[in-house]
């Protein structure tokens, strides 16, 4: 059998080079470093060494530099300089000032070349002693250098691949659990994904795929650490920029975005081509570009709705699916009262105020939300409440109630210099109508407690109604998406009650309502479901709560 041919040095670089995308130039320098510095530790730190890298021998050479002078003078640079005199006697024509190289042999192949420069050198060089053993420490010294080298510039390679990729999407595998933070295998780097940048509802298993946000890129003395994020609202919205292309060519722009991990998300599009819708360019056909998302987010609920420069129109469109029936915009305080009707008030809120929440994260705008009939007696209370002061008018009620003043307490703590300016205050009478405001927070106490009792009252009062005490329009109203305002183009279109609705195969024909559309008409027909699937459990409760009133004693 052949013996295999050795493994030649230069190969060893470029094949490391080619796979940890390192310079070879990089190597073979850090190659010469690391061997000058093992000889010089050798040898001696006085010694005027030099290494060089010879490919095609495959080792890196050991040379001194020795000057030639007149006479030498320091003792620490002897083992550097020699006399005239003493090169001359070995038959060198040298002059004062030229140096001489010598090569210093250290391997076993070239024992007869340091044999024959040790019997001419020797006494100059001083290395006979010194050169025994050094083979070994300076192939152990180069490998650990250059595993370290190698260590560093992949690190440093990895750090100048991702500081770009700051602000877009990478995958990769996940790989294993560290205290909460999941790893992610990125192919040639790790990354993190912290805890606090994970959506509570998604679980990861060793091999699992993950996509995700690249947070940041982070500089560290154990190699560039690079933070992932799957709760950022920068995900969502360049996963929108990935799927839609319109996004991606700047047709489309995404204005502002909103978003609770896992649960639900708002984005507002413009367009900037007056042919191109920008919500239909984010749905896609049948819903196909936004359902990409929604499946790379596990499900997340995502509204996308049109910017409007238009703030109170804006605001509407951030607060679907939810009806609005009126916006009071207060440009001081940067807010807006939001007047829905009835039975679009739970629907404007969202469930534990998360539709308000995201709407106002949105747009920027503090919401106050309030349903008509409250409305209704908010006015009726600042009525009897404002009109109760000297020299107000009902005219001036309403006047004082489109500036913000809501109550008597609201005149007592103004400033006297802001009421002045208000059309139709007389300011020879704000003294006195703010100390009649005082004596009159106490009364409007009263009343507020128990206006609040009431409204109390009646809540509880709805929410022990039994469904059959309902009428059909009633139950009607109960659905998300039918309410006062459209309740009779439902009965209209044939629809009259509930399972009217949720009978109805034909999306089309239900998205031909007035006002609704086929989008909308899914949206209603499964609300309606649910609603059946609520009013079932509700009177499964209170059947049986009457079942057991006459023992317990509540019903009575």
């Amino acid at each position: 059998m052949t013996p295999a041919a050795p493994v030649r040095l230069d190969d060893v670089l470029t094949q490391v080079a080619k796979d940890k995308g390192i310079d070879k130039g990089i190597l073979i320098a850090t190659l010469e470093d690391a061997m000058k510095t093992a000889a010089k530790k050798h040898f001696g730190q006085d010694r005027n060494l030099e290494a060089k890298f010879e490919a095609e021998k495959g080792v890196v050479e050991i040379f001194q530099a020795i000057q030639v002078a007149q006479l030498v003078e320091d003792p620490m640079q002897a083992v550097n300089q020699i006399t005239v005199e003493q090169a001359q006697s070995r038959g060198m024509e040298v002059q004062p000032g030229d140096e001489l190289v010598f090569q210093i042999f250290y391997r076993d192949e070239d024992a007869a070349e340091a044999k024959a420069q040790d019997e001419q050198y020797g006494d100059i060089l001083g290395l006979k002693t010194f050169r025994r053993g050094f083979g070994r420490i300076a192939a152990q010294t180069a490998k650990q250098v250059l595993l370290q080298r190698t260590r560093d510039v992949e690190r440093e390679n990895v750090f100048n691949e991702y500081k770009d990729r700051k602000g877009e999407i990478v995958t990769g595998i996940a790989r294993r659990l560290e205290r909460g933070n999941l790893i992610v295998d990125l192919g040639r780097a790790e990354a993190v994904l912290p805890v606090r940048e994970q959506v509570p509802r998604e679980v990861y298993r060793p091999g699992d795929r993950v996509q995700a946000f690249v947070l940041d890129v982070l500089r560290e003395a154990k190699g560039p650490q690079i933070i992932l994020s799957r709760a950022s609202v920068n995900l969502l919205t360049k996963l929108f920029e990935m799927e839609v292309p319109e996004i991606a060519e700047g047709i489309v722009v995404i204005e502002a975005a909103a978003r609770e991990p896992g649960r639900r998300s708002k984005i507002a599009v413009s367009s900037r081509d007056g042919d191109v819708d920008p919500v239909g360019a984010c749905v896609g056909i049948k819903g196909s570009r936004v359902q990409a998302v929604v499946q790379e987010l596990r499900g997340e609920k995502i509204d996308i709705v049109e910017f409007d420069e238009d703030p109170a129109r804006f605001v509407c469109a951030a607060l679907a699916p939810a009806e609005v029936s009126r916006v009071i915009i207060d440009e001081a305080n940067h807010a807006m009262e939001i007047i829905v009707p009835d039975d679009q008030l739970s629907l404007a809120i969202g469930r534990s105020g998360q539709n308000v929440r995201l709407a106002w994260q949105l747009t920027g705008w503090k919401l106050d939300i309030n349903s008509e009939s409250r409305v209704k007696e908010m006015r009726e209370f600042a009525s009897r409440s404002l009109g109760s002061l000297p020299g107000v008018s009902e005219m001036l009620v309403e006047t004082l109630y489109a500036h913000g003043f809501r109550m008597a307490k609201d005149v007592a703590d103004a400033n006297p210099e802001v009421l002045a300016q208000i059309p139709g205050v007389d300011a020879a009478r704000i003294p006195a109508m703010q100390e009649t405001a005082k004596s009159r927070m106490v009364n409007d106490s009263v009343e507020l407690e128990h206006l609040e009792r009431e409204r109390e009252a009646r809540r509880l009062e709805e929410q022990r109604k039994h469904p059959d005490d309902l009428s059909q329009d009633e139950r009607l109203i109960r659905v998300t998406g039918i309410g006062s305002s459209n309740l009779q183009a439902f009965k209209l279109s044939g629809y009259n009650t509930v399972e009217d609705v949720v009978k109805e195969a034909d999306l089309t024909r239900l998205g031909n309502v007035a006002g609704i559309g086929i989008k909308k008409g899914r949206q209603v027909k499964s609300a309606a479901e649910r609603y059946l699937q609520e009013e079932a459990k509700k009177r499964a409760e209170l059947d049986a709560l009457k079942g057991k009133a006459p023992e317990a004693g509540i019903l009575g």
